[in-house]
C-alpha cells in the first residue's frame, strides 16, 4: 500500500489538524486526564480535543470539574497548538499571495521535499511564535495579579488561572475554569478587558498587528488587507455593542440587573466574543432571540485573516461590500482605496461566502431533524461551531453523539476550512489560452 503524497500546503495542514486532534483524544482519554480517574467517553474527548485544537470552546462536560489538572494542560496545550499552527500557516499563506515570500516554486518545492530552509519563512514563523508568546505573557501577568489581588487566590493557583486562560483567550478558543464561564467576572474590567484585548489582537492577524505597529499614524499606507481589518472589525464592534446595549438594556437576566457601566463593559465585551472567542459574561441562554441573531451573523463573520479567529473572516465580508458597491455604481472594476481588486480575488470571496452558508443550512438542517430544539437555537449551535466562536445556548451536551460529531465535523471545517480553500483557489490558478463566445443570462 503506497503512502498519499501531500502535493499542496492545504493537504499539510488539514493533515497536521487531524493528527493534532487524534493525540489529543487519546490523551484526554488517559484516566489521568479526568477529576475521577476514570477513562473519558471517546466522544467526550474526541469533541474536547477537536474544540481545543480548532480553538472552539464547545465543550460537553464542565472544565474545570470533569478534567483533572493534566486534562487542563493537555487542553491548553492543544489550544497553544491550534492557535499556532492556523496563525503561523495562515501569515505565511497571506504573504504568499501578496507575494512578499518570493516564488511560488521554492514555496511548493520545499512543502514536497518537507523542508523549511527558506529563511523568509523561518523569520515569519519566528515572528509569529515570538509575537503570540509575548502577548500570552502580558495578558497572563495581568490577570494572575488580578486573581491574586482582587480575589485572594493563592499565588501557585493565581499564576495558573491566568496562564490558562491568556492561552486561551490570545487564541480565541473561549474555555474557562469555572462552571459559569467568565459569568462571576461580568463587571470586573481588569478580567474583561484584558481578556478582550487578547482575543483582538490575536484576532486581527499577524500581517495587519505588525503593519499596524509600523504605520499606525500614516493610514495612507496601510495595505488593503490592513484597512478592511481594521475598518470592518471596528465597525462589527461597535455596531455589536450597540446592539446588545439595545436589546438586552431591559433583560432582568442579562443586563438589566446591572448599573451604567456595567451594562456598557458587558455589551462590549458580548460583541467581542462572536468574533470567533468562546467567553461569556452573560447568560446566553436568558438572552433575547434578536440577540441570538446578531450574534449568528457575528459568529459566522468571524475574525481577522492569518489570526487566530474563524468564521469567514471579516476580509471576505469588507471584499465583498466593494464588490456590490461597485457593481450598484456600474463600475466595472472594484476598487480599495489606491489599489484595484483582482478579478480572482473577488470569486474567490463569493466561493468562499456561497460554502460556508451551504455548509451552515446543511448542517442545521440536519441537527434539527434528530434534535427537539428549535430553529434558533440549532442555528446558534451550527454557526457557533462553523465560526469556532465556542458559544452556546446551552444545547451542547444534549444533541446526542450524532449531533456532537456533526459539530465535531464542523469545528474542524471551520478551523481550517477557509484557509485551505483560499490557498487552494489562490494557488491552483491556471491559465486558459482561449475564450468561449459570451452569453448573457438575466439575473434577479
Amino acid at each position: 500500500m503506497s503512502v498519499p503524497s501531500f502535493r499542496h500546503p492545504a493537504q499539510i495542514v488539514a493533515a497536521g489538524f487531524f493528527l493534532a486532534v487524534m493525540i489529543g483524544t487519546l490523551l484526554l482519554m488517559l484516566p489521568i486526564a479526568t477529576t475521577d480517574r476514570q477513562s473519558a467517553d471517546w466522544v467526550v474527548a474526541l469533541f474536547t480535543a477537536t474544540s481545543a485544537v480548532c480553538v472552539t470552546g464547545l465543550v460537553l462536560v464542565d472544565t474545570a470539574s470533569h478534567w483533572s489538572m493534566f486534562g487542563e494542560v493537555v487542553i491548553a496545550g492543544l489550544v497553544q497548538v491550534g492557535g499556532l499552527g492556523i496563525m503561523t500557516m495562515a501569515t505565511v499563506f497571506t504573504l504568499l499571495v501578496a507575494g512578499r515570500l518570493g516564488l511560488r516554486a521554492r514555496i511548493a518545492a520545499q512543502v514536497e521535499t518537507k523542508t523549511l530552509s527558506m529563511s523568509d519563512v523561518r523569520r515569519v514563523v519566528r515572528k509569529v511564535v515570538l509575537f503570540s508568546l509575548v502577548c500570552e505573557a502580558i495578558a497572563a501577568v495581568v490577570l494572575a495579579a488580578r486573581f491574586m489581588i482582587g480575589y485572594g487566590e493563592p499565588f501557585g493557583r493565581a499564576v495558573y488561572l491566568g496562564a490558562f486562560h491568556s492561552v486561551t483567550a490570545f487564541n480565541n478558543a473561549g474555555f474557562a475554569l469555572w462552571p459559569d464561564n467568565l459569568m462571576r467576572f461580568v463587571t470586573d474590567p481588569w478580567i474583561c478587558l484584558t481578556i478582550a484585548i487578547a482575543v483582538i489582537v490575536g484576532g486581527l492577524g499577524f500581517p495587519v498587528v505588525f503593519e499596524l505597529a509600523r504605520t499606525w499614524r500614516h493610514p495612507r499606507k496601510w495595505t488593503v488587507l490592513t484597512r478592511i481589518t481594521v475598518g470592518v472589525s471596528v465597525t462589527l464592534l461597535g455596531l455589536g455593542t450597540m446592539v446588545f446595549l439595545m436589546t438586552e438594556w431591559r433583560n432582568p437576566a442579562t443586563l438589566g440587573a446591572l448599573d451604567d457601566p456595567g451594562k456598557l463593559l458587558a455589551a462590549f465585551f458580548a460583541a467581542v466574543m462572536p468574533r470567533s472567542a468562546g467567553f461569556n459574561t452573560l447568560d446566553i441562554a436568558q438572552m433575547e432571540p434578536s440577540s441570538w441573531l446578531a450574534m449568528d451573523l457575528l459568529m459566522f463573520i468571524g475574525g481577522g485573516s492569518a489570526g487566530t479567529a474563524g468564521g469567514l473572516k471579516v476580509t471576505t465580508l469588507g471584499l465583498l461590500a466593494f464588490v456590490v458597491w461597485a457593481e450598484m455604481r456600474g463600475e466595472s472594476r472594484v476598487n480599495v482605496g489606491h489599489r484595484r481588486l483582482p478579478d480572482a480575488t473577488q470569486r474567490q470571496a463569493v466561493t468562499i461566502t456561497t460554502l460556508g452558508v451551504v455548509l451552515v443550512a446543511i448542517s442545521t438542517y440536519v441537527l434539527l431533524t434528530i434534535t427537539p430544539h428549535s430553529l434558533d437555537q440549532v442555528l446558534f449551535e451550527v454557526i457557533a461551531a462553523f465560526g469556532t466562536a465556542g458559544l452556546s445556548t446551552g444545547i451542547t451536551a444534549s444533541l446526542g453523539t450524532a449531533g456532537h460529531l456533526l459539530l465535531a465535523v464542523l469545528m474542524f471545517i471551520g478551523r481550517i476550512g477557509p484557509l485551505t480553500l483560499g490557498s487552494a483557489l489562490a494557488l491552483n490558478r491556471r491559465t486558459r489560452h482561449y475564450e468561449l463566445p459570451e452569453e448573457r443570462v438575466p439575473v434577479g
